[in-house]
């Protein structure tokens, strides 16, 4: 057995089910506590001092009167590409949008281009070390999309990499097919080829080969429209493969409530998301990912998080750790983001890093929150409780992460 004792306060949302409305900031507190361990799950969580009988091949971690929560989950990265986009920084200080770099042959376009260039072993290599900066700051579990191949080869590539970080990395990696991030040079001009070529000869493989459990579509002006954002989930979803969208990140044209009408589990980014949108995912049940540090790279506004959650909409917080929009891995940057730009209260923040982005990826029956039975992803914080996690900024907080049971070094 594994026991974690002495713990000042010990914080988690409830249940296997996206929360929202004001159930979103209903946590557990327990003070005093402990949790106890076995076989990679949690056996039993104490509070006012309890503890159960401790054998001497038990081994112990004492809190020290710490913070302790949920391991915290990443519910939208793009963890697998090859270069970076650095130079890309004088374009946008001389006022270049997203768009007009990504039309210029540049944004996603030039990642594919590196990523295609990169053998399958040195991908797994950067993305590995990804994986272990994310694991230092936290976080247990992380969903990893492709997107930059945009062919039959490299986007089967890069989710190949995905399954091998799952299989060989302490991180549970959630793999979500993302092939129609962009318009690739070779279908200039004809976005429904493209669509009708991704349905048709790539994600049939992707389902067959069990390379992924989601399929994303980036719904966008000069993207994407949502009709052909509806044509490729539809089929993804007679394949299996459950649905997310990136919606609304520049203009509303339809993907949040694309995303409620076909029962997408979340749709992303929702910047621009209007009215007609939000009552869409809250009829369908749809988890917002909102991605506050991406905001804040591109200094664009902030999505509509408080409105989301008044209305019902379950919120999740996210990285977007990508090459171009977000080179930030740091998800305990978002939590600042969601406490000073969102303008949400810790509780809500917590929930939106753990069990509603393990929702947000299939994952809500096992992780996101510290509850008997289920797996056992913890952090201990050097911090006494989550409003310190929350008000501190540019610091790794976390002292000790759990994962299964084991103590990631």
């Amino acid at each position: 057995m594994l026991l974690i004792k002495n713990i000042g306060i010990l914080m988690t949302p409830v249940g296997k089910s996206a929360l929202c409305g004001k159930a979103q900031a209903k946590n557990l507190k327990l003070h005093n506590a402990a949790v106890a361990i076995c076989d990679g799950k949690i056996a039993a969580v104490y509070k006012d001092g309890e503890l159960p009988i401790i054998a001497a091949s038990d081994t112990v971690i004492d809190a020290q009167g710490n913070l302790v929560t949920p391991g915290l989950v990443d519910c939208h990265t793009h963890l697998v590409f090859g270069g970076w986009r650095n130079h890309e920084i004088p374009l946008k200080l001389k006022g270049a949008s997203y768009l007009d770099i990504l039309k210029a042959g540049g944004g996603i376009l030039d990642t594919v281009k590196n990523t295609r260039l990169m053998r399958e072993e040195e991908l797994f290599l950067k993305s590995e070390s990804f994986i272990r900066e994310m694991l230092a700051n936290g976080v247990t579990t992380v969903e990893s999309k492709s997107g930059y191949g945009l062919d039959y080869d490299n986007e089967l590539k890069q989710l190949r990499v995905n399954k091998r970080l799952n299989e060989e990395t302490p991180m549970d990696v959630v793999s979500t097919f993302l092939g129609a991030h962009a318009i690739p040079p070779e279908y200039t001009g004809k976005p429904d080829e493209y669509i009708d070529y991704l349905s048709e000869r790539v994600l049939p493989e992707v389902a067959r080969l069990k390379l992924a459990e989601f399929c994303d579509v980036f719904c966008e002006d000069s993207v994407f429209d949502a009709a052909q954002s509806r044509k490729l989930l539809l089929r993804a979803q007679k394949y299996g493969l459950k649905s997310k969208i990136h919606a609304d990140e520049i203009e509303a044209i339809g993907g949040a409530t694309l995303a409620g009408e076909i029962g997408a589990v979340s749709a992303e980014h929702l910047i621009a998301t209007d009215e007609k949108g939000m009552e869409s995912m809250a009829k369908g049940g749809v988890i917002a990912a909102l991605l506050p540090a991406t905001s804040f790279y591109l200094g664009k506004n902030y999505a509509p998080a408080r409105a989301m959650i008044e209305r019902g909409i379950p919120v999740a917080i996210a990285s977007d750790f990508n090459p171009g929009s977000c080179p930030s891995l740091n998800l305990q940057f978002a939590i600042n983001l969601g406490y000073i730009a969102y303008r949400m209260f810790p509780e809500e923040i917590l929930t939106a890093v753990t069990l509603n982005a393990a929702c947000a990826i299939g994952r809500g029956e096992t992780v996101g929150s510290i509850e008997e039975g289920k797996q056992a992803d913890l952090v201990i914080w050097d911090a006494p409780d989550l409003e310190m996690v929350c008000y501190r900024f540019g610091t790794n907080q976390v002292k000790t992460v759990i994962k299964k049971g084991e103590i990631i070094e």
